[in-house]
């Protein structure tokens, strides 16, 4: 373990709390974050009729979206009959999943198997506390690189090796909710929208007593949120070397001077509304209208009895400029302890986690949109949603924005963003200031 970097590099984990989970952000997203209590102790998943494991092993599962959990559950339930393996799920928020990893990461005691994200792994990854997956990826037949996103193994290579293997893929859409639109009288959204045709239908869908907004948008919002007006402009966030930030780009303050006139329009809720009642909140008690969100909610909405009821989704706008939908995307990555006490063991879980039958099952049980290729169609048709959008928005995907030190770059955008929700700062003010600062984190990385 390399200690010293690792020691300079802790204080990031802390502060991931109010950063993005299964792409995106928002601390009040139940999907996003892993919602549910945090188990203190995982519960087995094997079976009394499973083959013989001669090593005894039971290998400890951590993730952290309890929407997630029945459906991983049934999974490893296969795999356990298939290998004789056990395993142990545990769900732990993911406000405290990475102060639980940190902990395990510096006292020697990782989950065996664990979920790792594109805001941590190349800390994890260059400090040596991942599991080398390379040669095991290379002898693998079930586990091949071309099935998988480019761009989803390059979140989880570090120096030409590879230390997680893709879980899924997630894009951005738009939900909706057609009781408040027919009460307003107003047609449901379409693929034809532009950001202009939604602004106008929030404005009419907000209500003047603050009881019901046209749109929920928090500050910390990034990739389901306004990440996706930048690029659609013609902006971007990093360029393609990770050494400098695009936020003073005039193409990128273009795009998000569109929330600065949601803003000023009141159509979305104020700092402090959102603080205290996240986008899912507002969307499954009626109190927003609409709201841009990740694949990764489909579970939460699909179990929520209002939102099953009244809402729908549908493709995020288009430009009307430039015409460009895009759709920024994430994925997860399942990760082994370096020095866990079962690492072939681990493999073989994450080799089957991995594998096209894992991955259809994961997709048919409606878990979330999978990262093999091919494998998706069968989750548009897990619950009664239009699920067809997301996978549309997968024709033009940017790869969420990362570099070494997302985390701190991202919680520091994060603080100037609320300042425009604040009202004390301007949009261009805040993106200077944000290009600022993550130009002087990113010349830090070399």
């Amino acid at each position: 373990m390399k200690v010293k970097s690792w020691t300079a590099l802790a204080l990031s984990a802390c502060m991931a709390a109010s950063l993005a989970a299964c792409g995106g952000s928002g601390a009040g997203e139940s999907g996003t974050k892993g919602a549910g209590e945090t188990k203190e102790a995982g519960e087995s998943t094997g079976e009394s009729d499973a083959k013989s494991d001669a090593s005894g092993a039971e290998l400890s599962v951590t993730i952290w979206d309890n929407n997630q959990e029945p459906g991983i559950k049934e999974i490893l339930a296969d795999f356990t009959k298939e290998t004789g393996i056990q395993t142990k799920i545990s769900v732990v928020k993911w406000n405290e999943y990475w102060t639980m990893l940190e902990a395990g990461a510096q006292g020697g005691s990782l989950p065996d198997v664990f979920w790792m994200h594109s805001n941590e792994s190349e800390r994890y990854m260059s400090n040596d506390m991942l599991l080398d997956l390379t040669d095991k990826i290379k002898e693998s037949d079930k586990i091949k690189v071309e099935n998988y996103p480019e761009d989803i193994w390059g979140l989880y290579t570090y120096k030409d090796h590879y230390y997680a293997v893709p879980k899924d893929i997630d894009t951005i859409a738009l939900w909706y909710n057609k009781k408040l639109f027919d009460e307003a009288g107003l047609a449901y959204p379409t693929a034809d929208w532009t950001w202009d045709d939604l602004t106008e239908a929030a404005k009419k869908l907000t209500k003047p007593d603050g009881s019901q907004y046209g749109l929920a948008l928090k500050m910390d919002n990034n990739q389901a949120g306004y990440y996706n007006l930048v690029y659609d402009k013609g902006g971007y966030i990093i360029n393609e070397d990770k050494t400098r930030s695009g936020w003073d780009d005039p193409k990128t303050i273009e795009g998000m001077n569109i929330l600065a006139g949601w803003l000023k329009d009141g159509v979305i809720p104020s700092a402090q509304t959102q603080t205290e009642n996240g986008e899912d909140v507002l969307l499954q008690s009626g109190k927003a209208a609409m709201a841009l969100q990740g694949s990764w909610m489909v579970a939460a909405y699909r179990d929520n009895e209002y939102t099953a009821e009244n809402c729908d989704i549908v493709e995020l706008p288009k430009d009307a400029v430039t015409g460009k939908r895009v759709s920024i995307y994430n994925g997860l990555g399942w990760a082994a302890a370096k020095n866990g006490k079962h690492t072939e063991e681990a493999w073989k879980l994450i080799e089957y986690l991995g594998s096209e039958e894992a991955q259809r099952k994961q997709a048919e049980l409606g878990i979330t949109m999978s990262a093999y290729k091919g494998t998706s169609d069968a989750w548009a048709k897990s619950a009664k949603f239009n699920l067809q959008a997301y996978l549309n928005m997968m024709d033009d995907m940017v790869i969420r924005p990362y570099s070494k030190s997302t985390v701190t770059w991202e919680t520091a955008d994060n603080e100037i963003i609320t300042k425009v929700y604040t009202g004390e700062l301007t949009m261009e003010e805040a993106c200077k200031k944000m290009a600022e600062q993550m130009n002087e984190k990113l010349a830090e990385e070399k």
